[in-house]
């Protein structure tokens, strides 16, 4: 076990020399949703509902192809990897029957990692529940034991699954986020977390549902965590913690009133059916449903569809061969039949809804239950389990939690779950380019501020130009962070995902090689980052190889978030300054260059500078520093701070003047061996010019084993300190003009948009 590399110390993370770092991360890889062998990305319907006989071997790459990956995200400036996994990729075979090959694959890839000084958290990844519900995570296996038939899921739209639309490539825009408002997440979510007070006949192996998926996950995560303990080599460095399930749903829980659509329910896409609507379509009901779509400034309503299943059921006939997986179902618990009416909610015979408001109240203690009450509660139960699981095997864990998205945190500031180790880890994405897959520089929303009733009316939320946009998305972010510090205390605050779609635009910039729109969303949603003075994030994402090209995007539920593509030109290296050349491009006017220079206390000069600032390379290719085409780069390679000696108080980079400001305020002056260090990326700053409150600076580029990172190290004075690099400005390609802009939204108040 190496000695540990980063602790907590109250909102900050700190590393063994005590100076604050900054988790500059991505999420690393989105292809890890599906498996390797067979390849079966969501377009894919060959093998689709063979789900025993998968390997996710080779996800996220192989091993012979990790030094690249790795070498390539840490010379773009990250240094932390939240690296996904699937419940699926460790248990598909069947109940706990575990993957070792897998496991052994993943921990050579760790180690891997190591090699390239990480800070990884360990994200067990789900999206909607699982790959046969329109997402990711759970076996198929789970499916079957809750009752259910994936194989009926696209005819009774119990949920919207890529791999079975006629025509995938026509499969609407991000409609797959709708499924957790579709039957199948609502069943399953709701056994899920709280099975034992809605669904108390479902009883398998002699537990309730609950207890049984609780269990098999919790030790499936277990049984990978004892392998990478028992690896001995891996914990502290590379792996600090492991994060809690990605972005939990309620299920049905906490819904007043199944007949009607929740009015916290803010998407509605495609047909939107209430849960009612859903389970009489579940059990083989032609219904009439309302249709909806998303404009500009939110969904709007646009119509209606019948959906009618032609008499098919979404539940396991009798039929079933139900001892496949080894397990013995209660005889209570009758297949063929909609669980919710085996429990009274309605009557199949006569299609009336009997309880309407079954899920209104804990029935252990007939409170009221909204989301604050399920988090607060079903969601905090089961975050205890996992986490005791965690601290068992790693009892000094970094425990990355994340409550339902958007959703208002857990009380728990001042309880036993005010842990010392916690890091609050909530998402964010600016939903109306997301869904749209438009950026948008004249109008935006505060989602946010929405949610939480900020505004009289929503059409206040709406900001009004870029600057107001930029600064709503920051306001957002800052709120979000203190919320959590209100509700939770003190503790850092880290967005774990965080990005924008590249194929905005009906793939625009694919046809002209011109990316300024993806690089405005980008710059504005790190900008965000940078002014909320959250203490990381995890861009998301990183998808590699061949995995995501122009076509199908990151090959998942038409998704193209990834900031690599094999269909874009590569991001160039960082060459080598030779040690004359490193000379002539310092910045002999500085104050700093005299004193770095001459400075024998220190060991700086043109000995070690003979690495420095690296050639631009850019121009040789597209000409008068015109970087367009390289898939947004300019935004997503940025300087940051990664090192802090004392605490940062303030830092951000300003795209359009290649412009870095930080400031600090240091408890003493810079010891010798631990400076202050900035990653300072040489696409931005092949030549620099640098001004500080004082101290010392030396800027050099280093490589080791293919990462080329060139850092800024400064040594300074106590009390509060700043510094401004200035680079060189790039030119941009043209974004699209406020003609079209103000057009688009013309278009969508003549649709009758309401704001989201």
């Amino acid at each position: 076990m190496s000695p540990i590399r980063l602790r907590i110390d109250g909102r900050t993370f700190r590393d063994s020399e005590n100076r604050e770092v900054t988790l500059h991360g991505i999420n690393c890889a989105a292809d890890a949703k599906f498996p390797a062998t067979p390849n079966v990305p969501s377009h894919v319907s060959d093998n689709f509902f063979d789900g025993d006989n998968v390997s996710f071997v080779n996800r996220p790459f192989s091993i012979e192809d990790a030094a690249t990956h790795f070498a390539r995200l840490r010379s773009w400036g990250y240094n932390t990897i939240r690296y996904i996994f699937t419940w699926e990729a460790i248990e598909h075979e069947g109940p706990g029957r575990y993957d070792e090959e897998w496991i052994q694959h993943t921990i050579a890839i760790l180690r891997k990692a190591k090699d390239y000084g990480f800070y990884i958290f360990m994200d067990p990844h789900q999206d909607v529940w699982s790959r046969f519900s329109g997402g990711s995570g759970a076996p198929m296996w789970t499916l079957y034991a809750c009752g259910l038939d994936p194989t009926f899921f696209d005819v009774t739209e119990a949920a919207f699954v890529h791999n079975v639309y006629p025509e995938p490539q026509n499969y609407p825009k991000m409609i797959w986020t709708t499924n957790y408002t579709r039957l199948v997440c609502q069943v399953v979510f709701t056994l899920f977390f709280a099975g034992k007070e809605f669904a108390p006949k479902a009883i398998i192996d002699g537990r309730n549902i609950q207890d049984y998926l609780q269990d098999h996950y919790i030790s499936a995560v277990e049984h990978l965590a004892k392998r990478i303990h028992e690896a001995g080599d891996l914990w502290h460095d590379p792996i600090v913690g492991f994060e809690s399930m990605n972005e939990p749903n309620r299920g049905l829980i906490g819904y007043q009133d199944i007949s009607t659509i929740p009015s916290e329910q803010k998407l509605q896409k495609g047909t939107s059916p209430t849960a009612w609507q859903a389970i009489l379509i579940g059990s083989g009901n032609a219904c009439e449903v309302d249709t909806w779509d998303f404009g500009g400034l939110g969904p709007y309503k646009s119509g209606s569809s019948l959906v009618d299943p032609e008499g098919k059921s979404v539940w396991l006939s009798p039929d079933y061969d139900d001892t496949k997986y080894d397990w013995k179902r209660d005889s209570g618990w009758r297949l063929g039949e909609c669980l919710w009416a085996q429990h009274g909610i309605w009557d199949p015979e006569t299609k009336t809804l009997l309880k309407k408001d079954y899920f209104a109240k804990d029935p252990r203690n007939g409170a009221k239950i909204d989301y604050e009450y399920f988090s607060n509660h079903w969601f905090m139960d089961h975050y205890r389990r996992y986490s005791k699981m965690v601290r068992a095997i790693f009892p000094d864990s970094l425990m990355f939690l994340q409550p339902p998205v958007l959703e208002i945190p857990p009380t728990i500031k001042g309880t036993e779950d005010d842990h010392p180790n916690l890091v609050f880890c909530p998402h964010y994405y600016d939903g109306i380019t997301l869904l749209t897959k438009k950026w948008n520089r004249v109008w935006n929303v505060d989602v946010f501020g929405v949610l939480r009733g900020k505004y009289l009316t929503p059409a206040f939320a709406i900001k009004i130009g870029e600057n107001a946009i930029r600064n709503c998305f920051a306001h957002q972010l800052t709120a979000i962070r203190e919320e959590a510090t209100e509700n939770m205390g003190i503790h850092p605050c880290l967005f774990s995902e965080i990005g924008v779609p590249y194929d905005m635009d009906d793939k625009y910039a694919y046809k002209t090689g011109n990316y300024s729109s993806q690089i405005a969303a980008l710059d504005a949603n790190h900008f965000a980052l940078e002014q909320s003075r959250a203490n990381g994030f995890a861009l998301w994402c990183y998808t590699v190889n061949v995995c995501n090209n122009h076509f199908w995007g990151d090959q998942w539920n038409g998704e193209d978030l990834s900031i690599y593509s094999v269909d874009d030109k590569p991001v160039p290296n960082s060459g080598a300054f030779t040690e004359e050349e490193s000379r002539a491009s310092l910045d002999i006017t500085s104050p700093s260059y005299s004193r770095v220079q001459s400075t024998e206390t220190l060991n700086v000069g043109p000995s070690n500078l003979s690495k420095a600032i690296s050639v631009d390379h850019m121009t040789s290719e597209a000409g008068n520093g015109d970087v367009k085409g390289l898939r947004a780069a300019e935004a997503f390679i940025r300087p940051t701070a990664v090192s802090t000696h004392g605490d940062l108080v303030s830092y951000g980079f300003d795209l359009k003047s290649a412009t870095f400001k930080l400031s600090l305020s240091a408890p003493s002056s810079t010891p010798d061996d631990a400076p202050t260090v900035i990653y300072l990326p040489a696409f931005h700053f092949p030549s620099s010019t640098v001004e500080t409150s004082g101290g010392k600076w030396t800027i050099a580029s280093e490589e080791d084993k293919g990462a080329v990172r060139q850092l800024l190290r400064w040594w300074h004075a106590e009390g509060d300190q700043s510094i401004t690099v200035k680079g060189v400005v790039r030119k941009q390609g043209g974004a699209l003009s406020s003609d079209e802009d103000e057009g688009y939204l013309q278009q969508c108040q003549r649709q009758g948009c309401v704001v989201m």
